[in-house]
């Protein structure tokens, strides 16, 4: 026979959802960083190609 499950209580509630919007304001935040950094010019960790290598293919 079913048995209902027991309530998870407001705070736990509360908790798991701000570790969530934590994470996504982070992420959302590094990704904002990485794009100042290309548009500045000042990128160096990482490797792209450039529009002017594409069009000599």
């Amino acid at each position: 026979m079913a048995v209902p499950k027991k309530r998870t209580s407001k705070s736990k509630s509360k908790s798991r959802k701000a570790n969530w919007k934590r994470k996504a304001f982070f992420s959302a935040q590094q990704a904002l960083s990485l794009g100042k950094s290309i548009l500045s010019g000042k990128d160096t960790s990482f490797v792209y190609l450039n529009n002017e290598v594409n069009s000599l293919k």
